[in-house]
């Protein structure tokens, strides 16, 4: 089960299972990326924090249970479910800041990676098991080798290696390691920065970024100079640089 909310301007959306840590069939695959989509669409929404249920997982990863590879080809279409969560993500307007409170394996540990900020408990560990199961972590390579050193990387998915929260900070996959009491005063704190700046600024920022990294230097040159033409032409810009020159905090109208 998927619970999506909206408070305040932030959009959680949770990964509901704790019983089972929160494992993701295809269904709710799905289901997260109608989420994810919603969030990015919904004019009131400003940040998305994207969470498991409980204090066990985030999401243990694919659910086995849901018959993975009961019918292989038949379900090839279905199966690409994750991959269009990883592209909703990437697409998404707003930031998603991941509060891990868990373990987060295989997919599940995709999905975390995925996220734009990403903060975590002490007790939360990641890895790629899928290699005792006789299967690869094809799809979530596709976020995670952009962000972890190859050799590192490769061998935790050769030996279903688990890694702590403290080593995933030093592998670049996780923005910061909290206590676990103090975990919903951070992510609470961090969305209160983010709730505080352009939302169109956020949004051509994040666009911007994303794309340049996926470009060589001179391709990404020349996106970033229509970018931040672009970005210069909202109303947020005017307003954000008559603030500093009047010494006033800006009032933003996202746009």
């Amino acid at each position: 089960m998927i619970r999506y909310e909206v408070v305040d301007g932030v959009a959680t959306i949770t990964i509901d299972d704790p019983e089972r840590r929160n494992p993701l069939s295809i269904a709710e695959m799905i289901s997260l990326s109608d989420a994810v989509v919603r969030s990015g669409v919904d004019p009131s929404v400003q940040v998305v924090v994207m969470t498991g249920a409980g204090d066990r997982a985030f999401s243990a990863g694919g659910d086995l249970h849901a018959g993975f590879v009961d019918d292989p080809l038949s379900d090839h279409q279905e199966r690409g479910a994750l991959a269009d969560l990883f592209r909703a993500m990437r697409r998404n307007p707003r930031p998603i800041v991941g509060r891990i409170n868990g373990v987060a394996l295989g997919g599940g540990f995709g999905v975390a990676a995925a996220c734009d900020i990403v903060i975590a408990s002490e007790s939360a560990r990641f890895g790629t098991p899928e290699i005792d199961l006789g299967l690869w972590p094809m799809m979530i390579s596709a976020v995670l080798i952009p962000i972890v050193p190859q050799k590192a990387l490769l061998e935790m998915m050769l030996t279903g290696g688990i890694v702590s929260a403290e080593e995933a900070v030093e592998l670049g996959i996780v923005s910061r390691v909290v206590p676990d009491d103090r975990l919903d005063a951070e992510v609470d704190a961090v969305v209160e920065v983010l709730k505080s700046k352009s939302s169109a600024a956020l949004a051509l920022g994040k666009e911007a970024f994303y794309a340049a990294a996926d470009m060589d230097f001179d391709t990404a040159l020349d996106h970033l100079h229509v970018g931040l033409t672009a970005i210069a032409m909202t109303e947020d810009a005017s307003e954000g640089v008559d603030a500093f020159l009047t010494k006033r905090t800006p009032q933003w109208k996202h746009r």
